[in-house]
This record gives structure tokens, C-alpha cells and sequence, in this order.
């Protein structure tokens, strides 16, 4: 139950989110990458330590790996924790629930 608590904790924050989204759109980023990114596209000013504190966080629930090479590390998006999620609670048959009236 950890891995699903810690998915859920990740995906609490929107700035956690908007890195996830980065790394949707080009998977394998810098923490320079990022940080400039999450500036110019989305809007938010928060500092390399703040985003990497943000990386550590997305690290432990699994959704983010790591790979340095040389000077560089870079981040890849990894979705099995959310696929977990989705096996836990599969869609109804016939697809989604009818929206509440």
C-alpha cells in the first residue's frame, strides 16, 4: 500500500504535476531543463533546490528515475505506480460511470 500512498502524496502538489507534464512532453530533462521550463511554459518560479526537492519526492513514490551521465543527470518519467492505481481500481464494464446528477 506504500507505493500507491506514495503516488498519491507525489500527485498532490501541482508543481510536482507540471514536472510530470515536462517530462510527458520530453522525457529525460535536466534539472536546468526543468527549472527553465517550468518558468517559461507554466508559469512558476520556483528555485533549482525547490525543484529538486520536488524530484526526490516524485523519486521515492517511483514516478521519476534518474540517470547521470558524466556531468548531467536526467530525469525519465516512469508510470507503473500509476498503472497500479488503475489495476486497483479498474473502469466499470461498459466504461466510465455515469456522471452524477
Amino acid at each position: 500500500m506504500t507505493g500507491v500512498a506514495d503516488a498519491y502524496k507525489a500527485l498532490a502538489d501541482p508543481t510536482r504535476r507540471a514536472i510530470l507534464d515536462e517530462l510527458t512532453e520530453r522525457d529525460g530533462q535536466t534539472l536546468f531543463e526543468l527549472v527553465t521550463r517550468l518558468v517559461t511554459v507554466h508559469g512558476l518560479s520556483s528555485s533549482r533546490q525547490a525543484i529538486s526537492q520536488h524530484l526526490d519526492v516524485l523519486e521515492a513514490a517511483g514516478l521519476v528515475h534518474r540517470r547521470r551521465e558524466g556531468r548531467y543527470t536526467f530525469h525519465h518519467l516512469d508510470t507503473a505506480p500509476l498503472a497500479e492505481i488503475a489495476r486497483r481500481w479498474p473502469s466499470p464494464p461498459g466504461g466510465s460511470p455515469d456522471p452524477p446528477e
